[in-house]
């Protein structure tokens, strides 16, 4: 466990925060009651508490067993308050991984990058083709920081294509070859992942602005809250016209790259017929 002062300057103008690093603590019990137990051990007075503030984790914020339900048993002044960037984080996860097409896009978005960071001779393949915004890895924890692994596709994405064409042509090994072929011809040329790269540029974007503003060191709770509720204004007016502005989006991109702006046809399954059966009925 870290301990860290935060202190607050009034001496100055405007208001300074500071944090001052203290000492690490050694914890055997990362429990709800064995953390709570260290911060006793501090000898602090915890009637002089008035908030509190954790990451989502349920040994912190468990609303029976956690630290805050030790803190607020002994000072029911102590308010618990979770952390507004890490609950954003949670829940726009939550969102993306109830989509299965969110979870394909993004697993091609890796495999593009996996592709050409694998050797040195291919990322120089992508680096003669790509020559401003660098592909980027996603990360698992931060979800709203893939948009940087979003845009450098958003906006390159026929430079891309090309790099990815190029590698086919020039490189030997057969499974690098036939992954770039793939990738070029039925993912990077394949409207609805174009349409989905909009989309999630978009989204990842406004949630990305949001995250960062919420941690700022001087953010006000009011300033945080009125943050959040023009989040939330974004996704009902996006649910409303965002979809038809990302279409026009998605087709002139498409355009540009010469790809046919359709969706591509789902394969009607019939239900295979007995000999014995009516042929007249109509197939479901």
């Amino acid at each position: 466990m870290s301990l860290i002062v935060r202190c607050v300057d009034v001496s100055t103008n405007p208001i300074k925060v500071k944090e001052f690093f203290l000492e690490f603590f050694i914890v055997n019990d990362t429990a709800g009651q064995g953390l709570f137990e260290e911060l006793q051990k501090l000898e602090l007075d915890i009637d002089n508490v008035r908030g509190q503030g954790y990451d989502n984790g349920s040994n912190m914020s468990g609303k029976y067993q956690g630290v805050q339900r030790k803190l607020l048993d002994v000072n029911p002044r102590a308010l618990y308050t979770p952390c507004g960037c890490h609950s954003l984080n949670l829940t726009f996860c939550d969102i993306a991984n109830s989509c299965g097409k969110a979870k394909y896009f993004f697993g091609i978005i890796q495999r593009i990058y996996t592709l050409f960071a694998n050797s040195t001779k291919q990322w120089k393949i992508l680096k003669d083709n790509v020559k401003h915004l660098t592909l980027k890895s996603l990360s698992v924890t931060r979800w709203e920081s893939r948009i940087e692994s979003v845009r450098a596709i958003r906006f390159q994405a026929a430079d891309l294509r090309e790099a990815l064409l190029q590698l086919v042509e020039s490189y030997g090994d057969s499974k690098i070859t036939s992954e770039a072929n793939y990738l070029a011809t039925y993912e990077l040329g394949n409207f609805e992942f174009l349409l989905g790269m909009v989309i999630w540029y978009d989204v990842l974007g406004v949630v990305n602005v949001v995250s960062k503003n919420l941690q700022y060191e001087d953010m006000l709770i009011d300033v945080a809250i009125d943050k959040v509720k023009g989040l939330i204004t974004f996704f009902e007016k996006y649910r409303e016209n965002g979809f038809t502005e990302a279409m026009c989006t998605a087709k002139e991109i498409a355009t540009d790259m010469g790809i046919d702006p359709m969706f591509p046809e789902k394969r009607k399954i019939r239900r295979k017929k007995h000999f014995d059966e009516n042929t007249c009925e109509p197939s479901q």
